[in-house]
């Protein structure tokens, strides 16, 4: 009886360690019948980076980008920090007035707007980049963005991108230029582009392996988890970037499961006539991607 039952629990084992076959054909099919259920236009890329199995619905549709296009902006900062040409230890005075791309005339960043409060306070002071940095991505501060993007150069963040292989990834200026906005001046993005510099950054293949990973752990920090993480297991790793403005709501990143397996998960949206219900969408989306894989 005890090797009956010892060969029972090696058989019970050697079944249960089986990788669960994933049909990602009818994953797809549900997901696009979640999107076709509310009002807007959407968008997802999906990368299984154990399998290298894709999803991609609508992957090259251009979306305002929001504040997605703050990881592009943190990517080119190490890529200047790994080329010599700023340190960590720079600091930058904090200056509420920025220049329009429009006609260079000035303008400023309105606290109501922006997810930063503390940094309107600390006018005039100096700042260190690597709190600037580390502010942008995780309460995703507009202050800091405008401040950064100043310093190293909207054009160079473009240049980066493309020499990544994110073609789709424009970054014209910072955050509410109204004039520039009012005439389409906008950053843009696909959920292909965002797909290609996360994937990137999880094989540790921006700048290098040490860089990439100091940037999934800023990531990591992210505060705003009403997309990717809301329905996913609080011990789970995600490393994302969100982005709101009106009608628009999108999250970006990775997602780190159990022995060492991740994948890659971005949804993009706009023209949504309910944001509550598009962005709950959009976390269901989510949840069932990682219950299809788990």
């Amino acid at each position: 009886k005890m090797l009956q039952r010892s060969i029972l629990i090696l058989i019970g084992l050697s079944l249960g360690s089986c990788d669960k076959k994933i049909n990602y054909n009818i994953l797809e099919k549900k997901i696009v019948s979640k999107f076709n259920d509310e009002t807007g236009n959407f968008a997802l890329a999906f990368k299984n980076l154990d399998d290298g199995k894709e999803i991609l619905i609508n992957e090259n549709e251009i979306f305002h980008a929001a504040s997605t296009i703050k990881t592009p902006v943190m990517i080119e900062f190490y890529r200047q920090l790994h080329q010599g040409k700023l340190s960590l230890k720079d600091t930058l005075q904090i200056k509420n007035e920025f220049k329009s791309i429009v006609d260079g005339s000035m303008y400023k960043l309105s606290e109501f707007d922006d997810s930063d409060k503390n940094t309107y306070n600390k006018l005039g002071q100096y700042y260190s980049i690597n709190n600037l940095i580390y502010e942008m991505i995780t309460i995703s501060s507009n202050f800091a963005t405008n401040i950064l993007i100043e310093y190293i150069g909207a054009n160079n963040v473009t240049k980066s991108m493309k020499e990544i292989g994110a073609l789709n990834i424009d970054v014209l200026r910072g955050v509410e230029d109204i004039k520039a906005f009012e005439l389409g001046l906008n950053n843009t993005t696909s959920a292909k582009d965002l797909l290609i510099i996360y994937e990137k950054l999880a094989k540790g293949k921006i700048i290098n392996n040490k860089s990439s990973a100091i940037m999934i752990d800023i990531l990591k920090d992210q505060k705003y988890d009403d997309i990717i993480p809301k329905y996913l297991p609080k011990n789970i790793e995600i490393a994302n970037k969100t982005g709101m403005i009106t009608g628009v709501h999108h999250d970006s990143g990775i997602v780190f499961l159990k022995n060492g397996r991740k994948y890659v998960i971005v949804l993009l949206s706009k023209n949504m006539s309910d944001m509550e219900s598009g962005t709950e969408m959009m976390a269901r989306i989510s949840e069932l991607i990682y219950k299809t894989l788990n």
